[in-house]
């Protein structure tokens, strides 16, 4: 390195300068380091990211995919107010108000004397076929059902085709 110094230049220079035509090892070790610490800091990013999706993965499927979608907004919108707000959905623990009401439906068709799952289909065939509107269809499924139910103990039979089989009136009422 002595021999193409300038002449004006220092003779005890640092050891990262390097001479015209040889390669810079500082450069390339703080290029490598400034290359690593993106990559990491990206990584970082995405993982701080994507918790609130981690954090619902073990919840319901909808909420969990509420939280993905607030997620994918606040990453696109730049708007963090939609990350909270999944981080805070992701921490609720929602209640399962589906398996609750689907049971009550199933009951109350049961009880209507209606196939399970059939719903307000059954009545409309009735409806079509009388030429009356669902609501006098409706009323007149239920004075059909009703002249049985006067006496205890008397077994309900359905009127509708297909409905399910006939059991006796619970007598007891606690």
């Amino acid at each position: 390195m002595a021999q193409s110094l300038h002449p004006a230049a220092p003779h005890d220079l640092p050891a990262f300068i390097t001479a015209p035509v040889e390669t810079d090892v500082l450069m390339l070790a703080m290029a490598v380091i400034l290359l690593l610490a993106i990559v990491m800091f990206g990584l970082l990013f995405l993982r701080l990211h994507t918790l609130p999706e981690r954090m619902a993965h073990k919840s319901q499927k909808i909420q969990f995919e509420i939280v993905a979608v607030l997620g994918l907004i606040a990453l696109f919108t730049h708007m963090h107010i939609f990350w909270i707000a999944g981080l805070l959905l992701a921490l609720i623990d929602l209640p399962d108000f589906g398996g609750s009401l689907g049971r009550i439906a199933n009951s109350t068709e049961t009880i209507a004397g209606i196939k399970p799952g059939g719903g307000a289909a059954a009545l409309r065939p009735e409806a079509m076929a009388d030429g009356q509107t669902s609501s006098e269809a409706a009323a007149a499924a239920r004075e059909k059902q009703a002249a049985p139910r006067e006496g205890a103990g008397v077994v309900l039979s359905s009127t509708t085709p297909g409905a399910t089989p006939a059991r006796k009136k619970e007598l007891k009422h606690a």
